[in-house]
């Protein structure tokens, strides 16, 4: 299998003197490419402003990027290596199931990781210290976006959902917190059942809403496409959770046909002047408007960087000052505690929005509801 090169910014050749932080990030298919590109735009970013400002302690921050490509064996084999290249910590992965491989390994290595967009619940077995997180776990957002439907008159709800750890934590969390509030949740095997039978499934349970619990771009556009062709079904929202309408790729895809698809996202209403600032900067970056994916990167780099700072590099130090943490982020104050059922350092929490693309102007986000 042809490895692409692991790092665009010549960390082959490393500098001696520079502070090293690994980043796995997903760049090629089957992972989620523009996620991946928006997540090291981020980190880069910030990397370089880290750098302008004289680095830490006058050594220059290099990042040394890994292509996890949604693989979990992959991610661990990738853990092992910047371990062993001498990394101070790692950051990044957008994927839930890659981050939690990853997240094993560097608990059992002893090398501290901030995750900056993986929502699963139990990142690791185990609670440990040497792994954090930025973005919201799945069951305060996931929850967030269950109100949202029950607040809009939808209490029958189908979800068409894939085999993975993830899209069976986000049913439950769903169904869950639902149950109790007078929802039902209707599962949908997208394996057993094409596009079409979805759409008759739907009918058949007559189902107000569909969520979407699968990949991008196959199967969720190919749903997407057949229930809005479907007379039957004019009346049904479609969700999608994991926030797939978030990047462009969606829209291109989708046009028409992607709008008015609620998801969730992690930005808060409208942003202060860091965040404002570095919103320009990575619109220059990408040629296209930032998604939250960006600013976990680029916060993710804050935090580390202010970390290292303090600290030192010494890993077990690093890992040790995570309840230490005060830094102000693109998206608010982010410190780290323990929260009951998370097994990892915790940022408790990031703001959570559901927002939809505009039918009217779908490049355009409309803000939905607030968590």
């Amino acid at each position: 299998m042809h490895t692409p090169p692991s790092s665009p910014h010549g960390a082959e050749r490393p500098d001696a003197s520079a502070v090293r932080i690994g980043a796995l990030v997903p760049l090629t298919r089957p992972g989620w490419a523009e996620a991946g590109r928006h997540l090291l735009a981020g980190l880069e970013l910030a990397v370089r402003e880290v750098n302008a400002a004289g680095g830490i302690a006058g050594r220059p921050v290099e990042l040394v990027v890994r292509d996890t490509a949604a693989d979990p064996q992959r991610a661990a084999a990738a853990v092992d290596e910047l371990a062993r290249l001498g990394v101070a910590a790692l950051a990044g992965e957008y994927h839930s199931v890659v981050a939690r491989a990853a997240a094993a390994r560097a608990d059992a290595l002893g090398l501290p990781f901030l995750c900056s967009s993986a929502v699963l619940d139990a990142l690791t077995e185990q609670p440990t210290q040497w792994v954090a997180r930025l973005a919201p776990a799945q069951s305060h957002g996931w929850r967030i976006y269950a109100d949202f439907l029950l607040g809009t008159g939808h209490s029958r709800m189908a979800v068409a959902a894939e085999p993975s750890v993830y899209w069976a934590a986000g049913a439950r969390i769903l169904r869950d917190h639902l149950a109790p509030r007078g929802g039902t949740v209707i599962e949908l095997d997208v394996r057993a059942l094409t596009p079409t039978a979805v759409c008759d499934a739907l009918a058949g349970h007559r189902a107000t809403a569909l969520l979407l619990l699968v990949g991008h771009p196959e199967p969720a556009v190919s749903i997407v496409k057949a229930v809005r062709h479907d007379q039957r079904l004019a009346e049904v929202v479609i969700g999608a959770p994991a926030g797939q309408p978030e990047l462009p790729e969606w829209a291109a895809l989708l046009g028409d046909d992607g709008a008015a698809i609620p998801f969730l996202r992690y930005l808060p209403e409208r942003l202060g002047p860091l965040g404002a600032r570095v919103g320009a900067a990575l619109r220059e970056r990408l040629g296209e408007a930032p998604s939250f994916v960006a600013f976990e990167g680029y916060d993710t780099v804050a935090v580390l960087a202010d970390v290292l700072r303090s600290h030192g590099t010494d890993r077990a130090r690093t890992a040790g000052s995570w309840p230490d943490v005060a830094v102000e982020g693109t998206r608010g104050q982010i410190r780290f505690s323990r929260i009951p059922g998370i097994s990892v350092w915790q940022w408790a929490w990031a703001p959570v929005q559901v927002v939809d693309r505009d039918p009217a102007e779908p490049d355009r986000f409309r803000i939905l509801h607030t968590g």
